[in-house]
């Protein structure tokens, strides 16, 4: 079930709230780029000058293929993050596109709220993981896999938190955008 998310309030952007709703959005899409980023530009550079350091001396940095067990994680999570803010998550639209608008509506709320639902049980199902993993280190960088881990928290967290802004965007406006998926998904 995917269609415009919390940037894209549709008729409702006169409405302060509606306003508020996007901001929040688009501010939680920029996070998932930023982390997005810095992750594929910081495992991009650990493994060019690893690279370069094999082949000019022979040997390269150890520490280069753990860090993609850090930031690996982290990318997919912003990724997530990212496709959900935007609405272009993979969605099958079969029923949605048969429904009249207001049992549109009714099923986005109700996919909304399954999906808080299910983001919430897997950070309150993680948390042995993340116990876990505070007490497991990478050997050659030292650092606790629990930063790689704690992309669960950023992740369906987000995930939460963008399906709640949904749900009050699909409540405060009458109008219920048909998917076209063209333009919305990227599969």
């Amino acid at each position: 079930m995917s269609g415009p998310s919390v940037i894209n309030p549709g008729d409702g952007a006169q409405n302060p709230v509606a306003a508020g709703i996007a901001r929040i959005g688009a501010l939680i899409e920029f996070t998932g780029k930023l982390i997005a980023v810095a992750s594929l530009s910081a495992m991009f550079v650990a493994l060019l000058v690893n690279v370069a350091l094999r082949y000019a001396f022979g040997s390269g940095i150890a520490w280069a293929y753990e860090i993609h067990a850090i930031l690996l994680p982290w990318l997919v999570a912003a990724g997530l993050i990212v496709a959900a803010s935007r609405g272009t998550n993979i969605a099958i639209t079969i029923l949605p596109d048969l429904l009249p608008p207001p049992a549109r509506r009714l099923l986005r709320i109700a996919v909304e709220a399954i999906l808080i639902v299910i983001a919430v049980s897997i950070l309150l199902s993680s948390a042995p993981i993340l116990k876990a993993s505070q007490f497991q280190t990478l050997s050659a960088l030292g650092i606790k896999q629990i930063w790689g881990y704690s992309s669960l928290i950023y992740a369906f967290s987000g995930m939460a938190v963008i399906s709640a802004l949904d749900i009050l965007r699909l409540v405060m406006t009458d109008r219920v955008e048909a998917f076209d998926p063209g333009h919305g998904s990227l599969s």
